[in-house]
Formats: structure tokens, C-alpha cells, sequence
């Protein structure tokens, strides 16, 4: 992060040299990725204590992954790993989200597919994606889907709804 922040500084700097007109393609630097140096710094300054942001390279921010470990519910002390790859078109639209980590859960199919309705582009409830929205909103997400979030109800992945249904003492 902070290898894309010192180089957003120096494009910035480098602007008010150049002659009015000039554009150099190699400075430029996408709406994106200027949001993602605001909203990881406050991302990691309000980092829900159950999860960790793992960027494996700090020049691409719009890539990285996410450990959650739930602390309550069914799933304490579990450890599971989420990616994180941020459109282009970003804020417009949501990152898209998958779980790596194999779990049996009611909202993440076992091939990683995450019902969250804040990953939703167009939702009928409005709570779907909204240009105001950040990554803070979808880590905090995440990290819910463990606990309050959790949804029985109206599953994605209908044999762990029902499993849970028939034993409820037991999710797994």
C-alpha cells in the first residue's frame, strides 16, 4: 500500500511541472486506484478484530484476500479465507468476492459463491451496491455472514439450510 500511495504523491507532484496540455499515459493513475489508497488505510484503521487484509502486492490494492475467524456462533475458531478483486468500473459497481476456504454454509456455495446482498448490483430490497458504499462495508460484511448475518432462511446453499433444519445442534 504504501509503494502506491508514495507513487499517487509523486504523479500528483509531477502534474504541476509538466506543460498544460502534456499527458504522459504512464502517469496516469485510474479513479480506482486513487479510492483504494483512501479506503484501505481506513479499512485497516477499522479492521473488525476477527479479520485480517493480506495484500500480497502493495501496488495492486484492487487484489487481495481477507481471513476471517469468528470469535461466536457456529463457526468459532474457524479460519476462513476470502478474495477480493476490484473491478475497474469500481465504484459503480462490487468487488466481486469468493471464499477459498471449503465450508458448509447456508449463503457460500461449496464452490465459493457469496450470497451477500451488498455484493448485489441491483437489488429490489435496496440493500444491494451503492457508489457509497466502501470496503469497509464488504469486510464488515464478510465478517458478519458468521454471526447476525447468518441466514437460514434464504439460502444459497440449500442443503446446508436444510441440514441445519433437520440437526440443529450440529451444523456440520
Amino acid at each position: 500500500m504504501l509503494t502506491l500511495a508514495s507513487k499517487l504523491k509523486r504523479d500528483d507532484g509531477g502534474k504541476t511541472g509538466r506543460a498544460s496540455g502534456a499527458s504522459d499515459s504512464t502517469h496516469r493513475v485510474s479513479i480506482r486506484d486513487r479510492l483504494l489508497t483512501k479506503e484501505v488505510s481506513e479499512l485497516e484503521a477499522h479492521l473488525p478484530s476477527t479479520c485480517k487484509a493480506n495484500f500480497p502486492d502493495e501496488d495492486k490494492l484492487h487484489h487481495f484476500q481477507l481471513a476471517v475467524s469468528p470469535d461466536e456462533g457456529y463457526y468459532q475458531s474457524g479460519r476462513f479465507q476470502f478474495e477480493i478483486d476490484v473491478p475497474e468500473a469500481y465504484n459503480m459497481v462490487p468487488p466481486k468476492v469468493r471464499c477459498l476456504t471449503r465450508i458448509w454454509h447456508p449463503n457460500i456455495t461449496e464452490n465459493g459463491e457469496i450470497c451477500l446482498s451488498l455484493l448485489r448490483e441491483h437489488s429490489i430490497d435496496g440493500t444491494g451496491w451503492a457508489p457509497t458504499r466502501t470496503l469497509k462495508d464488504v469486510v464488515w460484511g464478510l465478517n458478519s455472514l458468521f454471526t447476525d448475518l447468518l441466514n437460514f432462511d434464504d439460502p444459497l446453499n440449500i442443503d446446508a439450510a436444510e441440514h441445519h433444519l433437520r440437526d440443529k445442534v450440529r451444523l456440520y
